[in-house]
């Protein structure tokens, strides 16, 4: 061959690949960054400068396997389908044309925290085997975190997550599961937490009792002036749909806030939700109505497809008798009287109708994540049947989905959250559990091995209880596998890290990603002091590149008469009140500010620093004049002659009016905005 044609080609291949990679000055280091250095958001991308052609889609799908290794996957495929079947969902996606996509990709993740738990806050600390938080709020935020964390940066920050994000760019948002909703993978949609288990006002109970003060920092429970549980702040992210177990939390009491007094669920019907509560025949009957959707399917988490098997220590007899796995009965897959069911296929088939008949979601697209939850659990409890047939009922949840979404315009990823415990092994092992199946398709017997822990998870003639049982067996620390088709699905290829998850993700929905698109987001941040009914609040917009906002509202004086989190709004990051991205969030200040007055006031975001100031006067009497964003009507023209110095609220007449002197105060100095800038660096988080 011509030299000239071999030199000729292999530039033109070096040309198509830089092309095709959109490689900008990408280097890879061999050794990994400090612990400290990996804390700031996006610092674990493997890929930061690579763009790989026109990654736009409409939609995103991402279905998280909770627990589900290479390994979880081969056994439930062996059992299932022989060892030389193939998943109809779960292992096509990421083959090139299995569907008749052009554009797919599978590589494989790394999975690692910054920190064993809360007692790492402000410490980080590289720990190579990761919870479901940290995991999960790595792909949802960008940001590594400690275990047992959600969607805080390491030092205890609120970090905006993918649905946030998603709602900010006019998108249609949707998060299921087969675990409480509180738990942590679908929780990463949805809160902002220095504790897993604040699941509640009252912590992680049914609301008979009260444990918050074990299971939430003090200083995010709404009542002391911080963002609130992973329920309340649920209803605040608003999601279109949400569908999961965990009903029995909502019906905890709220302690603070407008909602005071009322359980979450009551909440959930004053927030205008659509709500269902373990009703099949009620979930597979709804129609987009332009409420948002919360159906809660069970108590706890939902029952598992398969009865648990039993992992028992070493003993001949089980080779002569390998088992096979039954059906649950009281699985909601099963068809009921009224031929309906709610398997997380039949989950994910109506939380994608009711996306796509958003409005938003038709314009805009939508992004919907997906959880199989009870992987890891069954694998917690060395219940290999468990754990198999929540992996069949995941693989039947990506097939529905294939069959309601078009390639072209969707990309969809199908990945894990950490690797788990169990192992096909050769032969029953002298130190391990071990359960031995018989495969009904091929008849291979198969060993499946449990070695993290010696307990027994159950003894046969239990009547095991899923949401009561304590986990045993461990996560393991193993790089595990991620598949993509659609739009944006080569940026899976190749080793990556759960962040760069987020990134493919939000680049690929054109959702902001940077510091500075951030402060974009919330750029147009706006408030005022608004009067009702003899009640003030403090209504703030535009927020929408920040999860939580503190305030401060002072007198003439300069003495403080409120701000968020009390005296220690600036101690803990946790404190402060949380942002409703894209819709207005009030503060109550009844009580706070006086007729006559003029106050000072604040307020400004967490994460990006974006801050607003102004100045603004109560009046000392009632007007007719109209309050900019809210509905006339009702006690508008009242009159009163209060005393000018009376506290809102303890005049016994209805104040109505307010007057927000902004183009005066603009005009005469008094009104200044300010956008702080805050970098992502560790030193500024502490």
């Amino acid at each position: 061959m011509n030299k000239h044609h071999v030199l000729k080609g292999t530039v033109a291949a070096l040309v198509a690949t830089a092309a095709l990679a959109g490689v900008s000055g990408m280097a890879y280091a061999t050794d990994g960054k400090s612990a400290a250095d990996l804390a700031a958001h996006g610092a674990a991308q493997r890929i930061e400068n690579i763009t790989i052609g026109n990654t736009q889609a409409k939609n995103v799908i991402l279905f998280i396997g909770d627990g589900m290794g290479d390994s979880e996957i081969t056994v439930a495929r062996d059992y299932l389908h022989g060892a030389n079947g193939t998943f109809d969902g779960l292992d096509r996606i990421g083959q090139p044309s299995a569907y008749g996509d052009t554009t797919v990709g599978t590589g494989q993740y790394t999975t690692f925290s910054l920190g064993n738990g809360i007692q790492d806050k402000g410490k980080p600390t590289v720990t190579p085997v990761t919870d479901s938080a940290a995991s999960g709020s790595a792909w949802a935020t960008g940001t590594k975190t400690y275990n047992n964390a959600l969607d805080v940066d390491v030092y205890g920050t609120p970090q905006m997550n993918l649905t946030e994000l998603a709602k900010a760019a006019g998108k249609a948002t949707g998060n299921v599961t087969t675990s409480e909703i509180q738990d942590a993978t679908p929780a990463a949609q949805m809160s902002h937490s220095t504790l897993r288990s604040c699941y509640g006002p009252q912590g992680k109970t049914d609301g008979s009792s009260n444990n918050a003060a074990d299971q939430c920092e003090v200083a995010q429970l709404k009542e002391n002036g911080g963002i609130g549980s992973i329920s309340e702040q649920m209803l605040d992210t608003r999601a279109d749909v949400t569908i999961g177990g965990g009903a029995k939390y909502l019906h905890q009491t709220v302690q603070g806030g407008e909602y005071a007094g009322m359980t979450v669920w009551d909440q959930a019907k004053a927030m205008g939700y659509e709500t269902v509560e373990k009703d099949v025949d009620a979930l597979n009957a709804l129609q987009y109505d332009g409420k948002p959707v919360l159906a809660l399917m069970a108590d706890g988490n939902l029952q598992t497809q398969f009865a648990p098997s039993v992992a028992t220590k070493k003993d001949p007899a089980k080779d002569e008798n390998p088992i096979q796995c039954s059906t649950n009965p009281d699985w909601l897959g099963n068809k009921n009287a009224n031929g309906n069911s709610a398997s997380l296929a039949d989950m994910t088939s109506k939380a994608i109708d009711l996306l796509e008949a958003n409005p938003n979601g038709q314009s805009n697209g939508f992004f919907l994540q997906v959880e199989g939850a009870s992987i890891d659990k069954q694998d917690h409890n060395a219940n290999a049947c468990g754990q198999i047939g929540e992996t069949d009922d995941l693989d039947k949840a990506i097939s529905a989905a294939l069959g309601k979404v078009d390639l072209s315009d969707t990309l969809i990823i199908v990945t894990a959250d950490h690797a788990h415990t169990s192992q096909i092994v050769e032969e029953q092992p002298n130190y391990a559990l071990s359960t031995v199946l018989k495969s009904p398709k091929d008849g291979a017997k198969i060993t499946v091995s449990y070695g993290t822990s010696p307990d027994q998870m159950y003894a046969y003639d239990d009547a095991p209880k899923f949401d009561e049982i304590e986990s045993s067996m461990s996560h393991t620390g193993t790089q595990l596998r991620i598949a993509a088709s659609g739009p944006g699905a080569q940026r899976v290829i190749g080793l990556t890290d759960q962040t760069d998850n987020f990134f493919t993700i939000a680049k690929t929905l054109g959702l902001a990603t940077t510091a500075d698109e951030y402060k974009n987001l919330s750029a147009g941040m706006d408030f005022s002091v608004n009067v009702k009914d003899g009640k003030a609040s403090l209504d703030v917009a535009g927020l929408n590149g920040d999860a939580s906002f503190t305030y401060t509202v002072t007198d003439a004086t300069g003495q403080v008469v409120a701000q968020s989190g009390g005296t220690e709004a600036d101690a803990d990051p946790i404190s402060g009140v949380r942002v409703r991205t894209t819709q207005t969030t009030s503060v109550d200040l009844t009580d706070k500010v006086a007729e006559g007055k003029a106050y000072k006031v604040t307020v400004t975001g967490r994460q990006t620093g974006t801050s607003l100031e102004k100045e603004i006067q109560i009046p000392a009497e009632t007007t007719s004049e109209v309050i900019p964003g809210k509905p006339t009507g009702g006690n508008a023209n009242a009159a009163g002659n209060a005393s000018a110095a009376s506290p809102l609220g303890k005049t016994g007449v209805a104040i109505i009016g307010v007057v927000v002197l902004a183009a005066a105060l603009v005009s005469t100095g008094l009104a200044v905005r300010t956008i702080k800038s805050r970098r992502f660096g560790s030193a500024e988080r502490r």
